[in-house]
């Protein structure tokens, strides 16, 4: 009998000591999908976007850094590839000063940099992917026009770039109406973000047979996300509370990919965007 029981105590202790161990507190992601602010160009579809450095503009962004400043994020990231990859530091923002506002209208500056400074934090990465030489693209649209124009689906494509044209139109209308916070919180609602990748999974249907070229881009987008997300799980560290700034197309899969892996927590940016 008194075998029995040390080996049913044997048997039970290890799972006591096991369900006392406490939970690691979740890592928290803050996605906020943005807008280019300086005009670059290089997207498919790009919106002309109001000047940011005008007064009215910085007091608005002012506004946006106070609110997100109350997720007390404990580190930032950003579109930007990473000088020393062992680190994913941004180089580029120790040489960071307030006058840059003032002058340079890039988001990863007038939102990234404003509030790590702000909060006095040291931690900037930079977690972005791009092209390589030598291996496909990450959005290879050509390939897909190719084939539209190949398969006589040219009229089908272009009613999808007449939807995202409205939509700019829409952006470019409401930047007259509505503060940066505002239309930031417009593009991160679930509605808006889930609406924004139907155009992604509309071109998987440009395709027939072997030739995929639809679903080739799909695959590619989401290995480049992908991509960017392990490099911001490699510089998370415990406890974390991160703010990841990025363009607006990036945010359905950055989103997915925080909400399907262990140990993470989403947190909505609407939550903390100013609503005036």
């Amino acid at each position: 009998m008194l075998k029995i029981l040390a080996a049913v105590a044997a048997l039970a202790f290890p799972a006591a000591a096991q369900a006392q161990t406490p939970t690691p507190a979740p890592i928290e992601v803050m996605i906020l999908g943005t807008y280019h602010m300086d005009n670059p160009g290089q997207d498919l579809h790009n919106a002309r976007v109001d000047p940011v450095t005008t007064p009215e503009k910085q007091a608005q962004l002012e506004a946006v850094a106070e609110g997100l400043a109350r997720f007390r994020p404990t580190a930032v990231a950003i579109e930007r590839i990473a000088r020393d990859q062992s680190t994913m530091l941004d180089h580029r923002y120790p040489a960071f000063t307030p006058a840059d506002l003032l002058t340079d209208g890039d988001e990863r500056i007038q939102i990234g940099y404003r509030l790590a400074n702000r909060l006095g934090l040291t931690r900037v990465y930079a977690i972005d992917e791009q092209d390589h030489d030598g291996q496909p693209s990450y959005f290879p649209f050509e390939d897909v026009q190719a084939w539209a124009e190949a398969n006589g689906r040219m009229d089908d494509l272009g009613a999808m770039h007449a939807t995202v044209a409205a939509m700019i139109a829409d952006f470019e209308q409401r930047q007259q109406t509505q503060t940066v916070g505002q239309i930031l919180a417009g593009i991160n609602t679930p509605e808006r973000v889930a609406s924004d990748q139907t155009f992604y999974s509309a071109l998987m249907s440009f395709g027939s047979g072997d030739a995929q070229p639809g679903a080739f881009l799909n695959g590619r987008w989401y290995t480049r996300n992908a991509m960017i997300f392990a490099r911001l799980m490699q510089a998370a560290e415990p406890g974390d509370r991160i703010v990841v700034i990025y363009g607006s197309g990036h945010n359905y899969w950055l989103r997915q990919m925080v909400q399907t892996t262990p140990g993470y927590r989403l947190v909505e940016p609407a939550d903390y965007l100013p609503t005036t």
